[in-house]
């Protein structure tokens, strides 16, 4: 048998030779066909033409394709030849291999066909061997295993032995035990090969299983004795009767309950009735009825006695085999101190509830703190609201005057004080933006508006906003182009971003700085990268406090709450922030946002038609400070513009510069009689019977301004209005 099986191995390698022999012989024919076909064919060419010599060429050229072809087909049936050779040598090895083996072992193909075993083998299963040679399939070797009862399982019965045989074999899950009819047990360890055969390993573990018995008979005459210690251990009293109601076993509880000693206890309470005697007569116990002897019942009872002056918990458990176990358990030091107890809950009761009273009162107190705390945030809301109104006032006509005299020409000196000026406000702007923002956010005045957006866009607008003051400082400014969008609050978002990018270009010497986008498993990481002076590891905590500038980075202007400020919106969003640096070669700040779909764009509105602005740059300023008026008009007119200004649009000279057309009206938000800039520019397009381009400046950052306002497409500038913005808004608008 074991012969035949690696015959049935080494047979894949076998075909493989003779399908290459056949394929071959079969090209040596279509070559053959070709040639003739090739000679027929300048037979009849020389025919017509008269060309032998040419046929004769022709035929030295098949014949020799022909001889490549002869020899390569010989050289094929050489190495088939001595593949087969080593075929038969690997195959005498493998089968003096598996027959060395004591144990069993079977090989089944991906059909369930027995292609191989040996003899241990058949010494296990001996109804097998008489088919074995015929490749028969497992269920058909199970069945004569069963038919014969040479298994435990299969004597007692064999259809259900038949079944479970054959599953247990299909799953090849791995090992399992059967002991055999003569008495033997055997593990099975089948596991299923590569290519959806089964090989099994058959191991005689007889011996095994004997030793096993005699360790278990001595385990459980170990368990006999360690169960009496036991016993013997416990505090309670156990007696156990037999069916005849004799005492079998006890414990020294019992002893000790009873008042006997050992010798004794035999005497005078062999038997259940002595025990109910003994109990009632010499202990006065008073319960009787908990001893009472329960035949049919099954249930566990449990009664509390009194017996010999002290507190007892009898237990009865009736047994399967008729027999029945009494336990005595001594609670009196447990009901006494159930008794401290009551009396203690009783008091800690009393406790309780005046401690309720007392919380009740306090709980008052914090809900009338809460309330305050509640309305004075609401006092703090409404007083930095009007506090960035008056503060920004005077310095947004303060930056008007300066970037009107920046643009004169002035001599070295007054310019040189013009520029420190500007950049004394510029402080005085970002400090006072980033105190209002963080108390915005600590207030919880801003809530954000999570929605999906286009993170190219926001990337965009970084562009266009830093280009201008990348290029004054001589650095390379790189944004990367993304087609990714993303869940969060865009403008919020913004802000995160600016302040990345500003302070890297503001503490990059030189060098570049580079914004980029990486997709990582669902999320989206943008990295603004510098070639700053880096930052160390100690440091990179404490930068994100508040006026917290570390290093030489105290020399740059900057008051250190930007990244405070980015901390904040990242926890606000759950946007989680990272810190990438190396000192000496740079920083990489960057913060993790949620990827989503692409939404379709909206179909862009065509803008409401109007007359032309034929005059060419008019520009009409509504605002209730004649600071600020006077300020715009002189920075706009130095950029080339006609201006007309008015402290309210009922003034005269709004309707006839209305009249004119103007490209662009900029309306202060706040303006007299509680008028707001979006009324405004209502009533003046109103006047003027077009969509007038119209802009808006405020000092007022709360969200429910900037949504009203976006809802209006209507552009907002912030106060204090920085030129460079305002230009860029004009040239958007054609207006410069």
């Amino acid at each position: 048998m074991s012969g035949s099986g690696l015959t049935g191995i080494l047979a894949p390698a076998m075909v493989n030779g003779e399908d290459e022999v056949t394929a071959l012989r079969a090209r040596v024919r279509q070559l053959e066909k070709i040639n003739a076909a090739l000679m027929d064919r300048v037979e009849r060419s020389g025919d017509m033409e008269g060309g032998a010599f040419s046929m004769f060429e022709t035929a030295i050229a098949l014949e020799s394709v022909v001889r490549d072809r002869t020899s390569a087909l010989e050289a094929a049936m050489a190495e088939l030849a001595a593949a087969n050779e080593d075929a038969t040598a690997a195959r005498v090895l493998l089968r003096d291999a598996i027959e060395s083996l004591d144990d069993g072992f079977a090989l089944f193909d991906a059909d369930d066909r027995l292609i191989l075993c040996n003899r241990a083998f058949l010494k296990i299963f001996p109804a097998v061997e008489p088919i074995a040679g015929d490749s028969p399939e497992f269920a058909e070797m199970a069945s004569r295993v069963a038919l014969t009862g040479s298994t435990m399982g299969a004597a007692l019965g064999p259809d259900r032995w038949l079944s479970d045989r054959v599953d247990w074999h299909r799953r090849a899950e791995g090992a399992h035990v059967q002991a055999l009819g003569d008495g033997r047990w055997i593990q099975i360890n089948e596991i299923r090969t590569s290519d959806g055969g089964i090989v099994g390993i058959y191991t005689d573990i007889t011996s095994v299983k004997a030793e096993d018995a005699r360790q278990r008979a001595l385990e459980l005459a170990e368990r006999n004795l360690a169960l009496q210690a036991t016993l013997d251990t416990l505090s309670e009293g156990v007696c156990l009767f037999d069916a005849q109601r004799r005492m079998q076993a006890w414990n020294e509880g019992l002893v000790r309950v009873l008042g006997l000693s050992g010798k004794d206890l035999m005497r005078h309470v062999e038997s259940h009735t002595q025990l109910v005697q003994w109990c009632s007569w010499r202990l006065g116990l008073e319960c009787a009825d908990s001893l009472a002897w329960r035949e049919g019942d099954t249930r566990q009872l449990s009664a509390e006695c009194l017996m010999d002056g002290r507190h007892f918990v009898i237990r009865s458990v009736p047994l399967g085999n008729g027999g029945m176990v009494f336990t005595f358990d001594d609670v009196t030091d447990h009901v006494s101190l159930q008794r401290s107890l009551t009396e203690t809950a009783e008091l800690l009761e009393r406790r309780v509830e005046e401690r309720t009273a007392e919380l009740v009162e306090v709980n008052r107190q914090l809900v009338e703190a809460k309330n305050e705390a509640e309305t004075a945030n609401r006092s703090k809301t409404s007083f930095l609201a009007a506090a960035s109104h008056d503060l920004l006032q005077p310095l947004n006509a303060a930056r008007l005057f300066v970037s009107a005299m920046d643009g004169l020409k002035l001599p070295e000196r007054p310019r040189a004080l013009v520029s420190q000026a500007s950049t004394a406000l510029d402080s005085v702007e970002d400090l006072l933006e980033a105190l209002f923002e963080i108390s915005r956010l600590d207030a919880g005045a801003i809530q954000p508006e999570v929605a999906d957006h286009s993170l190219g866009a926001i990337l965009h607008a970084l562009r266009v906003e830093f280009a201008p003051l990348a290029t004054a400082g001589n650095l390379q400014f790189d944004v990367v182009e993304t087609d990714a969008w993303v869940r969060s609050d865009a403008r919020l978002l913004r802000r995160v971003l600016q302040n990345f990018v500003s302070n890297a270009i503001r503490y990059t010497e030189a060098g570049r700085v580079a914004v980029e986008v990486t997709e990582i498993q669902g999320m989206v990481r943008v990295t603004v990268r510098d070639t700053g002076p880096g930052i160390a590891a100690s440091d990179r905590e404490e930068i994100f406090g508040e006026f917290r500038r570390v290093g030489k980075t105290q020399k740059i202007p900057g008051k250190g709450l930007g990244l405070a400020i980015v901390r904040r919106v990242s926890t606000m969003l759950d946007h989680p922030i990272g810190l990438d640096s190396v000192p000496g070669l740079g920083s990489a700040f960057s913060i993790m946002l949620p990827r989503v779909e692409p939404v379709a764009a909206l179909a862009p509105t065509e803008p409401a038609s109007g007359p032309s602005t034929g005059s060419g740059g008019l520009v009409l300023v509504i605002d209730n400070d004649p600071a600020i008026l006077s300020g715009m008009e002189a920075l706009l007119e130095n950029w080339g513009l006609e201006v007309v200004t008015a402290r309210d649009p009922s003034d005269a000279c709004v309707a006839s510069a209305l009249a004119r057309c103007p490209a662009m009206a900029i309306v202060d938000y706040q303006l007299d009689d509680g008028l707001t800039g979006e009324e405004a520019i209502a009533a003046l397009r109103a006047s003027a019977g077009f969509d007038l381009p119209a802009m808006v400046i405020t000092a007022d950052r709360s969200e429910e301004t900037k949504a009203r306002l976006g809802a209006l497409s209507l552009p907002i500038l912030n106060k204090p209005v920085k030129p460079a913005q305002l230009r860029a808004l004009l040239r958007q608008r054609d207006v410069l």
